[in-house]
């Protein structure tokens, strides 16, 4: 059976899943909701319509999966729970302190309409989350580690861009090379969280806008910017484009511990991610957990999960003896 997609928001993120929909052929897009004129929107796939967002409820039969593209600072902890309810959802939200603010929320609204939900799905959250249970688990007396970037973060760039005053932005976390070469020693080092990343940030700005107001705002900005040294930088829409145009990424989770008796043996556990682009590779695993939500809401399971909830089968094209055979 095909699983039908439906995406709400166009951005660089709604872009990215109509794309990895290419490649999952169990699947395929019905339908995009936006706040935007749909007028405006021009799709890559063919035949597939543009709806107002308030037309989304009155389409919950004809979507298996609505996946949500909005941001982290405004918008999803508003659109998972509002449409938690109706439909069977997966979203990206990024904000590690309100996780389980956001848990409880959209697992309340989903149990109330028999969905499931799957949140924070993404890279980290998401697959960096999932590397942290795994390790952590093998080593229970080591220490983590995450690092991120160099790459420009999504979220943080997208939370610039909703202060008033800001045309656009792209913000880079960049790691400590320092502190990164120090954890691969497995020297076991402790670092507060500045030490660790720095942030960059390149903004555009609207006519008329307060410059040193606008750059306070960002480098005070809470569980954003105020526990990083931030550098703020205010650059042209040519400069933007010129020199900012890409959305890469990528990062490393590193667990460190030892075993034995007398613990005489260290180990290193590292995952590491290089991409391209940060939201098509962001969509190509929001599409993985689609899957699984669209298949656990067949089982007749409901309520909120996250990426430590599902077994890895769930999220697999493949059935349970071509797992076994190719991948086992």
């Amino acid at each position: 059976m095909t699983i039908k997609i439906g995406i709400l928001g166009y951005g660089n993120l709604g872009k990215g899943v109509e794309s990895a929909i290419l490649h999952n052929p169990d699947m395929e897009l019905c339908a995009v909701f936006t706040r935007r004129d749909p007028e405006s929107i021009s799709l890559l796939t063919p035949e597939v319509r543009v709806y107002p967002v308030e037309e989304a409820v009155s389409m919950k039969d004809a979507v298996d999966v609505l996946i949500l593209c909005g941001g982290s600072a405004l918008d999803l902890p508003k659109q998972t729970p509002r449409f938690a309810r109706y439909f069977n959802v997966v979203d990206s939200f990024d904000t590690h302190a309100k996780i389980q603010e956001h848990y409880e929320k959209a697992d309340a609204e989903a149990r109330k309409g028999n969905k499931v939900s799957i949140i924070s799905v993404g890279w980290d959250p998401g697959m960096f989350s999932l590397n942290r249970l795994y390790a952590g688990a093998i080593l229970p007396g080591g220490h983590d580690y995450t690092f991120w970037g160099k790459g420009v973060s999504q979220g943080h760039s997208d939370a610039i861009r909703k202060i008033e005053g800001v045309k656009d932005a792209r913000q880079y976390t960049i790691p400590v090379k320092e502190a990164l070469e120090a954890v691969r020693s497995g020297v076991n080092p402790k670092f507060t969280t500045r030490q660790k990343h720095t942030r960059e940030c390149f903004v555009i700005l609207e006519e008329g806008a307060d410059q040193e107001k606008i750059r306070e705002e960002i480098v005070t900005m809470p569980n954003y910017f105020a526990d990083y040294d931030t550098e703020v930088h205010f650059i042209s829409e040519e400069e933007l484009m010129r020199d900012h145009k890409g959305i890469p990424h990528g990062g490393s989770v590193i667990r460190t511990g030892t075993t034995g008796w007398n613990d005489e043996n260290s180990h290193v556990i590292e995952y590491s991610l290089k991409l391209d682009s940060n939201p098509e590779f962001t969509a190509s695993v929001l599409i993985a957990y689609a899957r699984a939500a669209y298949r656990l809401n067949n089982e007749g399971i409901s309520g909120c999960k996250t990426v430590f909830d599902i077994a890895p089968s769930y999220l697999s094209m493949l059935d349970g003896e071509e797992l076994r055979r190719q991948l086992l």
